[in-house]
């Protein structure tokens, strides 16, 4: 358990925090939006028992990561998790990303190459494109995130319990 400094804003180090478990293969679990690193808190177990090396991490702006203002975007996001690949020295990784943290898989790839990787995998993985527009009329009316901005800036604690309520749900109601 421990922080890597990725950046800094306003001279303050921006520091991710970070788990490391385990001695095998790496696996580094990414996290989607709005959880953090202890999300994957089963699965660690399971790949700890199949004798990998566990890595979760909180991606800036979640659990015990910096907040800070700007850097919410794929680019830095995956310029994140670069840093900490290096930063653990990681090799032959399999990248494991879940919802938002897909987007950071395929930026990640994109842009630093697979040098390091040897497999990916995307969990219910985000669409190239998800607000309905004239080249994407399938998509999901902008009103719709409209409401879920409003709704989060007008009463964040409830609105993070109902998301998770719901997320979490397995009942059809």
């Amino acid at each position: 358990m421990g922080y890597i400094t990725v950046g800094s804003e306003n001279s303050t180090p921006v520091e991710l925090y970070y788990e490391d478990q385990g001695a095998g293969q790496p696996v580094v679990l990414i996290h989607g939006y709005p959880l953090n690193g202890h999300s994957w808190e089963r699965q660690t177990r399971d790949l700890l028992d199949a004798g990998y090396r566990v890595i979760t991490y909180d991606r800036r702006g979640f659990g015990r990561s910096s907040k800070v203002g700007a850097g919410y975007d794929y680019d830095t996001f995956s310029a994140d998790l670069d840093a900490l690949l290096e930063s653990l020295d990681l090799h032959d990784v399999v990248l494991v990303g879940f919802s938002m943290g897909t987007g950071e898989l395929a930026r990640y790839v994109a842009r630093y190459g697979h040098e390091r990787v040897a497999k990916l995998a995307f969990l219910a993985a985000l669409e190239p494109f998800l607000v309905a527009r004239d080249d994407n009329p399938e998509g999901v009316p902008q009103e719709v995130f409209d409401g879920i901005a409003a709704a989060a800036k007008g009463d964040r604690y409830a609105w993070y319990t109902q998301f998770f309520a719901d997320f979490y749900n397995l009942d059809d109601t």
